[in-house]
């Protein structure tokens, strides 16, 4: 088997909004017109993301439950998060793929680490990972309290402000892997989608599937 994956932004993705219903779905047409542009079956396995440390396998499409993560050893069934600042990681393995929705909440919860051992309990040690768009140290913005759980990640905003680099302790956080980027911070860069900058409802995806 061999993995693939796309970490998606905005304008890579398709060139209209993704809305995403309260269930964390991408409304029908919108995953329609995607998975015809990126050449993906268009039922995927999803989550209701809860910002937590819980990790489901997936072995058909649908919605999967309250978790944050999902690992799958099964072909062509693509597996789904979505962000507007979080991160989305995709993991990749020998022929297990997983992906993760990480916000500074998933991350003291140990979903990375949670994500690495499900994929192990699968059989397949992840050896790469790719993080996508998210807010990133320029911009992230954080009180005392949040700072206080990351010592080793905290930085500076463009404007002095304490801040946390959510991709620095994700890399910390997952020693051995192959730590790849795309994509930058949604924060600034008016091509992604961000929350804290008013995308209520709009969402990137980061996909992995075995094909």
């Amino acid at each position: 088997m061999t993995s693939r994956f796309r970490v998606l932004s905005r304008d890579s993705a398709t060139h209209h909004a993704f809305s995403v219903a309260s269930d964390g779905d991408l409304r029908r047409g919108d995953r329609r017109r995607f998975s015809l542009k990126h050449q993906v079956a268009a039922e995927w396995a999803t989550v209701n993301q809860v910002h937590a440390g819980r990790v489901v396998v997936a072995s058909e499409p649908g919605i999967h439950g309250d978790a944050d993560a999902l690992v799958t050893r099964t072909r062509d069934l693509p597996i789904a998060i979505f962000t507007a600042d979080c991160l989305g990681l995709v993991f990749e393995g020998a022929d297990v793929i997983g992906v993760a929705h990480a916000g500074w909440r998933g991350l003291d919860a140990g979903i990375l680490e949670a994500t690495v051992e499900a994929m192990r309990a699968l059989g397949s040690s992840p050896h790469r990972v790719t993080a996508g768009p998210g807010i990133r140290r320029c911009c992230y913005e954080v009180g005392p309290e949040v700072a206080a759980v990351f010592p080793d990640s905290q930085a500076l905003t463009t404007w002095g402000t304490v801040s946390v680099d959510l991709v620095a302790e994700s890399r910390r956080r997952l020693p051995g892997l192959v730590f790849e980027e795309i994509g930058g911070c949604t924060g600034c860069d008016e091509k992604y989608f961000s929350y804290r900058n008013g995308a209520i409802i709009e969402r990137m995806v980061s996909m992995g599937w075995l094909g």
